[in-house]
């Protein structure tokens, strides 16, 4: 039975395992977006988010160097610990918590796996600019079932009352 055993081992022993999610992270943090397999990439979102998390932790300077030399522990990789203190935790200093994506790809041709891409979050221009763009609707509770429509309906309201100056072609013309 596995009770209790949520980890996904991934076909290696913990060694192994650790090193290829050290390895993974390290490239994700480097590049943005990397293309894997859905079981590794939902392990490395384990593995990866909760070290986002401890680049947020802002105190004094004692504080902040015992945070870098607890990621650099799981990543082993300097340049990759710069990047992710420098240019990714400014980035999502703001957001509460998930900071990938994973969007799932189809099959590899070679072996059937299952690919998918992992991507952060903050650093996809598609969707941060939609998204950026988009207005804010109104804010809908429970109770009162529509008021976004209430809300649609007292700006046609107001657009309606407001009165709008026709040009008329003739005086155009001269």
């Amino acid at each position: 039975m596995r009770h209790g055993d949520k980890i996904n081992n991934l076909g290696r022993k913990k060694a192994h395992r650790e090193a290829l999610l050290a390895n993974l992270a390290s490239q994700l943090i480097t590049h943005k977006r990397i293309v894997t397999t859905l079981a590794k990439a939902k392990a490395l979102r384990t593995y990866v988010e909760p070290l986002i998390t401890k680049t947020k932790k802002n105190g004094n300077e004692a504080q902040i160097s015992h945070q870098h030399r607890i990621v650099f522990s799981y990543l082993q990789d300097k340049a990759a610990v710069k990047e992710l203190f420098t240019v990714i935790a400014p980035k999502v200093a703001a957001r509460p918590g998930g900071y990938t994506r994973i969007l799932k790809l189809g099959i590899r041709v070679g072996d059937n796996a299952e690919t998918a891409m992992i991507e952060l979050v903050d650093f996809n221009e598609i969707y941060g600019k939609s998204v950026a763009k988009s207005a804010e609707p109104a804010k809908k509770t429970r109770r009162s079932g529509g008021s976004r429509k209430k809300a649609e309906t007292k700006a046609e309201a107001a657009e309606e009352a407001t009165p709008v100056e026709e040009t008329k072609p003739e005086a155009a013309a001269e």
